[in-house]
């Protein structure tokens, strides 16, 4: 017959300080006693005792009654159950909040049903062909590894050189980076055809493929943002400093962020076949279009997050990311200036073709004329408002959205299907994403916005139970 199990609270340097559990006169059947976090909450759901009888229900089972607290066990167990309350944050939000994730549940049901017509009768369902074969998939994970980049932007300055008006914001982007990888990894699953094909870089390394190396700066990134993520966060919900080893892993993340839009630009750059790719200026312009689109979506969502979860991001750091991305669109429109002069003063037919392509049009094919222009007056009145009125809170989300639809449009779409068109023979076809591809894609945007939410809900929840723990705190020693 199973007897109470007790654990102890262990001291900080041992484990985690508050989440470890301690005996309650709370009984659950049998004489058994049930096990209540130890740290106390400011506020608790009336479902929260059936959550806390499930937790102490597998430990009755899980954890034997002889098992000392101090035990590789009672820590796995311990590790087990923070990590449960942390992501039980993620299922409690208001109505609005459930309507938004059921939304994004319905176009990631879409966008998987369009997948699955895809897989059964191949890439013929995409608007995909023999002179152009990389489209909207490939384009748009070329502009999200440039988001997930742009994680730099907020973790340089924190752990680099200590600025404390970043503290709030780091994990934010930590988080957005994770979101944006695996969107990306998507978008080439997607675009593979069939999935097993992923398996021959696996099963199959050639340290001599660009692909090879872009798919290990992208697991790296992954991981170490991961892991950055989710230490800082477990460590501040237990009102504890994160380990000393964190930090020199975010140092790792800086050159790491760097190198995973370098090797995707040389992905592109290296190939001699397309003219319009085979610049040097190529990765500069990635990584200037990526510390530009990068913070623009960040400033968006946390301007989203102050009004709709009452979350402050930290005006400072928001208005030093404002600061960030005027630089790096301004850097970012003079490198397409001096690309654009160098193609049209020359005058070399194999270069100015694309070029005439995406902005005058080429034997008729006017596709992506309007979205080009449209792309470069949206960078134009993004600079000019962000040069006049970066810190003016009102008309800084405008220019937040006119940046990132500007490099969206540019790098998310024109620069791809314009380093296909013309081909290497001189043969125009036209490219227009069809309905299942614009529905797959859908899908893919859907989950990373729904991972950013969860992510997001839980860092949120998380930091106001930490504040009210703190007032707490601070008024039992004022009585």
């Amino acid at each position: 017959m199973l007897t109470s199990i007790r654990i102890s609270q262990l001291g900080p340097r041992e484990s985690w300080r508050s989440a470890i559990f301690a005996t309650s006169a709370w009984r659950v059947g049998n004489g058994q006693r049930a096990l209540t976090p130890a740290r106390r909450t400011s506020s608790l759901s009336a479902t929260w005792p059936t959550r806390i009888r499930g937790h102490a229900g597998f430990c009755a089972y899980a954890l034997p009654c002889n098992e000392s607290p101090s035990s590789e066990l009672a820590r796995q167990f311990i590790t087990w159950s923070k990590v449960m309350f942390m992501i039980d944050k993620a299922f409690k939000g208001s109505r609005q909040y459930w309507i938004w994730l059921i939304c994004l549940l319905c176009v990631i049901v879409a966008g998987l049903c369009f997948y699955l017509r895809q897989l059964n009768q191949g890439l013929v369902v995409t608007g995909l062909s023999r002179d152009v074969s990389w489209g909207l998939y490939i384009a748009q994970f070329t502009f999200f590894v440039g988001v997930a980049a742009s994680a730099v932007m907020v973790v340089l300055p924190y752990y680099l050189h200590d600025v404390k008006g970043f503290a709030r914001i780091t994990i934010l982007g930590e988080y957005l980076a994770v979101a944006a990888v695996v969107m990306c990894m998507l978008f080439i699953f997607v675009d593979l055809g069939q999935p097993a094909r992923i398996l021959n870089i696996i099963l199959y390394p050639s340290p001599r493929s660009l692909m090879f190396w872009d798919m290990i700066s992208l697991s790296g990134y992954l991981l170490l943002n991961a892991i950055i993520a989710s230490i800082t966060l477990r460590a501040e919900y237990e009102e504890l400093r994160a380990p000393r080893w964190i930090r020199p892993l975010a140092l790792i993340s800086i050159p790491w962020a760097i190198s995973i839009h370098t090797v995707t630009a040389f992905l592109y750059s290296g190939l001699a076949g397309r003219s319009f790719w085979l610049t040097a200026i190529l990765a500069p312009r990635f990584l200037a279009s990526a510390f530009a689109a990068g913070p623009a979506l960040l400033i968006m969502l946390c301007l989203a997050l102050g009004k709709f979860g009452g979350y402050d991001a930290g005006q400072e750091a928001i208005a030093k990311l404002a600061v960030i991305m005027t630089y790096a669109m301004a850097i970012n429109i003079f490198f397409v200036l001096v690309e654009a002069f160098t193609v049209l003063y020359s005058g070399i037919p194999e270069h100015l073709e694309h070029f005439k392509y995406l902005y005058i049009g080429l034997d008729g094919n006017l596709n992506l004329v309007p979205w080009m222009w449209a792309s470069a007056l949206f960078a134009v009145a993004a600079l000019v408002l962000l040069l006049t009125s970066a810190s003016r809170r009102p008309l800084l989300p405008l220019a937040c959205a006119l940046v990132f639809i500007s490099l969206w449009l540019d790098k998310g779409l024109g620069l791809i299907v314009g380093g296909f068109v013309p081909s290497a023979l001189g043969t125009v076809s036209a490219y227009t994403p069809t309905l299942p591809e614009c529905g797959i894609v859908a899908g893919i945007w859907a989950f990373g916005a729904l991972l950013i939410t969860v992510f997001y809900k839980i860092v949120v929840a998380v930091r106001k139970e930490v504040e009210a723990s703190a007032v707490d705190n601070g008024a039992e020693r004022i009585a």
